[in-house]
């Protein structure tokens, strides 16, 4: 007995990963879109969406960073608050006392 899937089961097993890919990446692009997120959490983003697309179809990573990896850079770049260096915090200093 086999366990590979008979053609109908395995072209409805595929479609319904590339839903769940298509809703995952329409998802992403909308809340970097419309969230203030800093840059560092939006690439978080984008790399679980990588990870979940490797998940749903492995050795398929060439076909993400040709395909959708521009698309979310564009968007990160667009959408993404810029990174701050952190404030400098400057040393209080005593006035001199008032001679007068």
């Amino acid at each position: 007995m086999h366990d590979e899937p008979s053609p109908p089961e395995a072209i409805a097993e595929e479609r319904r990963r590339v839903r769940e890919l298509r809703a995952t990446v329409d998802l992403v692009c909308s809340v970097i879109a419309q969230s203030r997120l800093s840059r560092h959490e939006a690439e978080d983003l984008v790399a679980a969406v990588r990870r979940r697309a490797l998940e749903l179809f492995p050795n398929k990573g060439d076909t993400f960073d040709l395909i959708l990896a521009p698309r979310f850079a564009r968007l990160v770049e667009e959408f993404t608050t810029p990174e701050r260096p952190p404030a400098r915090v400057l040393a209080f200093r005593r006035a001199p006392p008032h001679r007068g």
